[in-house]
């Protein structure tokens, strides 16, 4: 198992193959996929082209990006996915985009925060990067909550031109992000 983080509660580690299952339960949760998609992928899609787009960007991508499984350490359970790497999503213009995906039982403990945390950390104490960012759509609370005890701050709200596809996207989605200097001013400790 190679460990890309640990924070006080979890394990963020890199995915393997053997996590193929887990990854599909998570998202094929119409719980967890409500703010992503109206379609959750299947569990073959998982297996097939999101699973192995992860192991992927381990050879392709920086050391130290990419998507990872987040593992109670108290249980060993899989938690959810947290992913730090180019921006990519609708709606952002450059950066280091921060994502995360939790099972609903894992919801309300503080753990996204947890981990969104430990990876902005990295992202700028590690890696040197210069910006993280976030989207998250305007109905999301939880989500922007999350970045917003991140240090992150809300800078725009885009809308999809298809906004009427997904229940909610009429309100748009906000764009989070944290530079490097505002997150030192922050005085945010070192990662060890």
């Amino acid at each position: 198992m190679q460990i890309v983080l640990e924070t006080e509660r979890m394990l963020l580690r890199r995915f393997t193959g053997a996590d193929a299952g887990p990854l599909a339960a998570l998202y094929s949760d119409p719980r967890v996929m409500r703010f992503i998609t109206v379609q959750p992928p299947s569990c073959a899609e998982v297996e097939s082209k999101i699973l192995p787009a992860y192991l992927r960007e381990y050879r392709e991508l920086a050391g130290g990006l990419g998507s990872f499984a987040a593992i109670e350490k108290a249980t060993g359970q899989m938690a959810g996915r947290f992913s730090v790497k180019p921006a990519s999503s609708y709606g952002l213009t450059g950066g280091t985009e921060l994502g995360y995906r939790l099972y609903p039982a894992f919801w309300g403990r503080g753990l996204a925060t947890e981990g969104a945390r430990a990876l902005i950390a990295a992202a700028f104490e590690r890696l040197h990067l210069d910006r993280v960012v976030a989207t998250t759509m305007a109905g999301n609370i939880g989500s922007w909550r999350v970045l917003e005890n991140c240090g992150m701050r809300r800078v725009r709200t885009f809308y999809y031109p298809d906004a009427d596809l997904m229940p909610g996207a009429e309100h748009g989605d906000f764009v989070y992000e944290l530079t490097r200097g505002d997150w030192s001013r922050q005085g945010e400790v070192p990662l060890s």
